[in-house]
């Protein structure tokens, strides 16, 4: 190649390796096809503790401001090349020949019409096509050997899938497109951490959002299962940590704190935890709930209650209501939903809550009412304080 080619070779060039060193964490490799006549020889740059460029069988280590040198020096040995530099979700294309350099850009994601089985609802298309994220759903099993979801993983990708939507429906209210700062998540009570995957890989590879993503559970085992998953998907923006959510001493900043079915007060801890790091978003469908029912009493309801099957059920909503209402009262607007259908999962109410910063002294005297009146004292009180007096 002569000059001016490896001159706009290098400048391209200068440019990616910029884009490789700010998204460390999302880069997978550069590979290049140089060309001598009929045959091709290969160069990769690929990262794990630093950059390392192979060529001709050799390898060395350099940095990113050496990237481009060594892809122009490479270069100039052949008569045409095709770099290309692969980024989670995206392509960046470099051609050199007898016609020119041009670069173009292409999304990873591919093959979006492939039928993948029925939708989560009628009328519903997946928030992630799950063609679209085969190498991720392969690695977390949910996928069969056909392509297809695997029969008894499909409720729960379509309440994963459909939590995934949802969080996509309050980006607005907590990220401003453009915005250098990565999103940085919390998933307390991960379990095997479908739902911060899944929700990564629509951030990072649809959306094109930086984030960054914290998985705690008090499990070793469902830990070391989810760091080997993140190694083997080359997902570098995961950390898991084993912790106990009462303990745990988040980052400087939280954007979102998320949960899906932590079982009993694990949702409190959660929901205590994005409260003391005045997470801007706390979303979160709770599991099963026993600690309200264990204490509240009402007299005016006694006729009703007296049946263990309808107390329960009561103590299912005044738990998340008396959730709700703290929350507002420390400065959060909050939504309830019903996130699913009671066919997918009967555990499908989903509580929104966005920070607003003002505290709000009408709710905090319901909440102070509702304690009284029901003589119970709920647990996302208890751990908020509790993880307060350990700061």
């Amino acid at each position: 190649m002569n000059k001016k080619q490896l001159s706009q070779i290098n400048f391209y060039m200068t440019g990616i390796a910029a884009r490789a060193e700010e998204n460390r964490d999302f880069f997978i490799n550069i590979t290049a096809d140089f060309k001598s006549g009929t045959k091709t020889f290969q160069g990769t740059l690929t990262h794990t503790d630093g950059f390392v460029w192979e060529h001709n069988g050799v390898k060395k280590s350099i940095d990113a401001g050496e990237i481009s040198s060594c892809i122009e020096e490479a270069a100039a040995l052949y008569d045409s090349a095709e770099i290309t530099y692969n980024e989670r979700g995206t392509k960046i294309i470099v051609t050199a020949n007898e016609k020119g350099v041009k670069m173009r850009r292409e999304d990873n994601l591919t093959n979006p019409d492939e039928p993948v089985g029925p939708a989560v609802q009628s009328g519903r298309a997946y928030t992630v096509n799950p063609a679209l994220a085969k190498d991720l759903l392969n690695e977390l099993g949910i996928l069969a050997k056909n392509g297809k979801i695997k029969n008894d993983k499909i409720r729960k990708y379509n309440q994963i899938d459909y939590f995934t939507e949802l969080f996509g429906g309050i980006l607005d209210e907590i990220y401003t497109p453009g915005q250098k700062k990565e999103l940085i998540i919390t998933d307390c009570a991960c379990g095997k951490s479908y739902l911060s995957f899944v929700l990564n890989f629509y951030l990072t590879e649809i959306r094109r959002i930086k984030c960054r993503f914290i998985g705690i559970d008090h499990s070793q085992t469902v830990i070391n299962a989810s760091k080997r998953m993140a190694e083997n998907l080359n997902y570098k923006n995961m950390e898991f940590i084993k912790a106990d959510l009462t303990e745990y001493v988040p980052p400087a900043r939280i954007d979102a704190v998320i949960s899906l079915h932590a079982c009993d007060t694990a949702t409190d801890m959660a929901v205590a935890l994005g409260i003391r790091a005045k997470a801007k978003a706390v979303i979160c469908v709770p599991c099963c709930h026993k600690d309200i029912l264990k204490q509240y009493s009402y007299e005016p309801f006694s006729a009703v209650i007296k049946h263990g099957i309808l107390k329960a059920r009561l103590a299912d909503t005044l738990t998340d209501g008396l959730r709700s209402v703290y929350l507002e009262s420390l400065g959060y607007k909050v939504s309830l939903i019903e996130y699913i259908s009671p066919l997918e999962t009967p555990k499908n109410i989903m509580i929104r809550a966005i920070f607003t910063g003002e505290e709000n002294k009408t709710a905090a005297d319901e909440y102070r009412k509702l304690k009284k009146m029901l003589n119970v004292t709920p647990a996302v009180e208890i751990y908020t304080e509790l993880q307060r007096k350990t700061e």
